[in-house]
Formats: structure tokens, sequence, C-alpha cells
């Protein structure tokens, strides 16, 4: 009796344990967030005023006309949308025909190409900065969109097609021999039958190409140090001035540099869940 009796109390305080874990981990990763909308709002004295107060005393939306007037920050967005973009279109095109043929050709070295892409994906990239700078400024490509994008094809290229391999793995190779015998060839099955099959996965790598492109910062400063080509992530380390730093206007900028993300995750969140749940069950 005293095990039965005791079964439900241990299943209880598991549950109650696990939900407070949740609401910890809930808390950890919204805090910051809501700290930063609430800075963006407030006035420079409301932010380092002691005891610190939380809530601002109005909501004005002086610090993001700031945001706009003190740096060109419409450029800079528009800078980061054409630059992810392009970087995104030409990572999904490339990643696809890679991973496509990766799944289905029997080559000889195959693991070792798989190993190499696993190895460049975990790569720092701050070690192949240098000769990538060198690369770029030799061919001209500095402060320009298109060379900033080609190296971030580069860069999360690896990445991308080691996620879209396992999506085409899970498509049985009878689909294929059946259109084959019908007369279709490779481009056929590839744009008309595979491609269609595996898009919740090419659209959750797509999201998740974008943002990665959208928030890289290290070599947007150094490829794009220009006011004409610079993104949104280095123009937010541009409101700092020789003395004093507005970080109430910086958190402002940083709150419309999110909008766009928080937009595009909040429309298509369905089908990023749907396709992230397909390739860990069917990979």
């Amino acid at each position: 009796m005293q095990a039965v009796q005791r079964k439900p109390a241990r299943k209880i305080g598991g549950q109650i344990g696990l939900s407070l874990f949740t609401v910890l981990f809930v808390l950890m990763i919204v805090a910051p967030f809501v700290w930063l909308l609430l800075a963006a709002f407030k006035s420079g004295k409301e932010l380092y005023s002691m005891p610190v107060q939380i809530l601002p005393s109005s909501f004005s939306l002086q610090n993001f006309k700031d945001a706009f007037t003190v740096q060109p920050l419409t450029n800079y967005i528009v800078n980061s949308i054409v630059v992810a973009v392009v970087s995104t279109l030409l990572i999904i095109i490339i990643a696809s025909l890679v991973s496509f043929a990766l799944a289905r050709t029997q080559i000889k070295g195959k693991r070792v190409v798989l190993l190499m892409l696993l190895s460049i994906s975990l790569l720092p990239p701050v070690t192949i900065l240098n000769p990538i700078y060198l690369m770029m400024s030799n061919l001209r490509m500095m402060n320009t969109t298109l060379g900033l994008a080609l190296v971030l094809v580069a860069i999360e290229l690896p990445t991308a097609a080691w996620y879209l391999m396992s999506f085409f793995q899970t498509i049985p190779d009878a689909l294929e021999e059946s259109a084959m015998i019908d007369g279709a060839n490779v481009v056929t099955i590839f744009c008309r039958i595979l491609m269609p099959l595996v898009a919740p996965g090419v659209f959750t790598v797509s999201i998740m190409t974008f943002i990665a492109v959208w928030n890289n910062y290290l070599f947007a400063s150094v490829l794009n140090p220009s006011k004409k080509a610079r993104t949104v992530t280095v123009a937010l380390t541009m409101y700092a001035g020789e003395t004093t730093t507005p970080w109430n206007t910086i958190a402002a900028a940083a709150i419309v540099a999110c909008v766009p993300l928080v937009i595009m995750v909040l429309i298509c969140q369905r089908r990023i869940v749907s396709g992230m749940v397909d390739g860990a069950v069917k990979g």
C-alpha cells in the first residue's frame, strides 16, 4: 500500500519540478528581451537611476526617432535584407543540389566529404577571417553587398547541406525508379518529385539560414566597414560616442533590427516546427 501511495506522490513531485524548471528556463530567455524593450522607452536618467526603475515613466518614442536620425538605420536594414535574401537563395539552391548528390549517389570518399562538411561547419569563423579578407581585397569586392553575400554563402553552406541531406535520405528510392521507368530524367525527378517532398525541410533550413546570415557580425564588420555598405548588426555599434554610450537609443535600434526576424518567425512558426519534427523523426 505504501508503494502504491508513493508512486503518485513521486509523479506529482516530478511534474512540479519539471514545471518549475520550464518556468525558470523561459524567464531566463525572455527576461533580456523584456529588459531591452523597456530600456528602449526609458530616458538616459531613468536608465541609470538608483534604485533601478523597471518601468519607464512614459512610453515615449523619442529613442526610436533618435535611432533613425543619429544613424541611417533604414539603409542598414535594407543592406541586411539584400545580403540575407541573396545569401539564403544561393545557399538553398546549392545545398539542395549537394545534399541530393550526396544522398543518392554512391561515390568513393563520400564519408570524407561528409566529415569535411561537418568539420567546416564547426570551424571557428575567426580562423578563416584573414585569408577571406585578403581574397576579397584582391578581388576588389570589399564594401559590396555581393561580396559579403558570397562569403556568407561559403560559411553557411556546409551546415545547410548537412541538414538537407537527412531529408533527401528519408525519401525511398522506389519513387525515383518508378519515375525513371516512366521516362523522367534526373532534372525532372529532382524538381518535380523530390523537391516538393522535402519542401518542409527546405523551408526550415531557409529560415534558419536567413537568421544566421542576418545576425552575422564578424564578417560584416570586417568586409563591409563603410557607412554605405554597413549592415544593421554592425550599425548597432556605431551609436556609441567618445564619452557617452546612449544605451536607450541602442536598445531602440536593436528592437527595430529584431522586428523583421520576429515577424518572419511568427508567420512561419508552424512550418518551421513541422520541418524540424519531420527531419528529427524521419532522419
